[in-house]
C-alpha cells in the first residue's frame, strides 16, 4: 500500500512529550490529526506512510484555550491527537522523522 497525498493531510505531525514518551513505551505512537479524520483513516494513514501494523486507535481533541497575546485576547485552535497503538513487533521512530 503506497501513500497517497491526503494520508500526509491527516497525519500533521508528531506529538513529542512527557506523555506521549510514557505511551511510546507502551507501543503507542502519538500524531497531531486533522480535525475530520476518522480512526479508519487515521489507521490506513499510518499503516500507508511508515509501512506498520495498527491495532488500535484512540482519539482526543484538546479544545483551544483563551490566552492573551500582546496583551489582547486571543484563542488557541482545537487540536486532534490520535494515541496508535502497533502491534507486536512494529515500531516508528518520531524523533528521525519520515
Amino acid at each position: 500500500m503506497s501513500a497517497k497525498p491526503q494520508h500526509y493531510d491527516l497525519i500533521k505531525k508528531p506529538i513529542i512529550t512527557e506523555k506521549a514518551t510514557m505511551a511510546s513505551e507502551a507501543g503507542a505512537v502519538v500524531f497531531q490529526v486533522a480535525m475530520d479524520a476518522t480512526k479508519p483513516q487515521i489507521k490506513e494513514a499510518v499503516e500507508a506512510i511508515f509501512g506498520v501494523k495498527v491495532k488500535a486507535v484512540n482519539t482526543t481533541i484538546t479544545k483551544g484555550k483563551v490566552k492573551r497575546f500582546k496583551g489582547r485576547p486571543g484563542e488557541r485552535s482545537d487540536k486532534k491527537k490520535a494515541y496508535v497503538m502497533l502491534e507486536d513487533g512494529n515500531t516508528i521512530d518520531v524523533s528521525t522523522g519520515l
